[in-house]
């Protein structure tokens, strides 16, 4: 067999396939020309659609009211190893106060504001920013979400806090603000159909913490809303009138949604009066309830008409 002509080809092709890779003038201009970097932007926030603060929806959430304590608490600052794990990484300095709860042996609220989670306790800053998200897309059923990705990015991170909180608040000893985080991630994740284990885990800590503070209203609110919107709506009525009695405002709403759900239309136009009487701002929201309640186009309280 005579090799030089496949050779030949061999170095004509290597030959061709080095002039085509000369740089040309174009682009000579194009590498000259600055090439702007991409960036990449969050996206904006959307609105929430349920109230952020349920006890008095004319003032801020609880996260807010916190965040602007913190800040006006007392700093002690502290210098730190940027990597824990490592003595030798980079000195940092804390300066800013951070939301720290205790872990263990503690049955009232008891958040803190310091700079660094010390043992036994957890730092929950981050954890509170986002529940005061998530809480105006899925304290009730339904949820609201502008999109899937969105919802699927509250879903993820909500599956995170989770697998923090739950082991901590399986704890026999496990403190009031363990518990109640606990408890409003596992509703919330009840609501947003991650689960069928939520609904009753969500209930077991819920209990838990009745036990420790039988006639806090937020405990009563969240238990008596989540029995009714699971289904429980005789059981859940005792615990939405006593949210009711404390000046829960959005129980008001929960309890009608109850009496919707059981069939007693004119027990839910009652509360709902009652509603507009004790929240004059709330006349235009009950009247509208009322009529769509009264045409049978109405089902549920968070229902969106179309």
């Amino acid at each position: 067999m005579n090799l030089k002509p496949l050779i030949a080809v061999g170095m004509g092709t290597m030959l061709i396939a080095g002039c085509s890779n000369l740089p040309t003038k174009q682009d000579k201009v194009q590498a000259t020309t600055k090439v702007e970097p991409i960036v990449f932007t969050e996206p904006a926030i959307t609105a929430p659609f349920y109230a952020l603060n349920p006890h008095d929806y004319t003032q801020p959430p609880e996260f807010e009211v916190n965040l602007l304590n913190a800040a006006n608490a007392p700093v002690t600052k502290l210098q730190v190893n940027s990597d824990p794990s490592n003595p030798n990484s980079e000195k940092v300095i804390l300066d800013k106060n951070r939301f720290i709860i205790p872990l263990t042996d503690s049955k009232d609220k008891a958040l803190k504001f310091a700079v660094l989670a010390q043992d036994n306790e957890l730092d929950v800053t981050e954890i509170d920013d986002f529940f005061n998200l998530l809480e105006g897309k899925a304290r009730h059923y339904p949820v609201r979400f502008t999109s899937t990705r969105e919802r699927d990015g509250y879903t993820d991170r909500l599956k995170t806090i989770i697998n923090t909180l739950d082991p901590l608040a399986l704890k026999s000893n496990a403190s009031y603000d363990v518990l109640m985080r606990a408890a409003k991630a596992s509703s919330m994740a009840r609501n947003l159909d991650m689960g069928e284990i939520y609904g009753p885990k969500a209930l077991s800590y819920a209990k838990r913490l009745l036990a420790m503070k039988p006639k806090d209203p937020t405990i009563n609110f969240w238990l008596g809303f989540g029995l009714s919107e699971g289904g429980a709506f005789k059981e859940a009525m005792p615990y939405l009138q006593n949210a009711i009695d404390a000046g829960v405002q959005e129980a008001y709403l929960s309890m009608a949604n109850n009496y919707i759900y059981m069939e007693q239309k004119k027990n839910a136009i009652t509360t709902l009066k009652n509603y507009k009487v004790k929240y004059p701002s709330e006349a235009q929201v009950a009247d509208q309830l009322i009529a769509e309640m009264d045409s049978g186009k109405r089902y549920n309280v968070w229902q969106i008409m179309k």
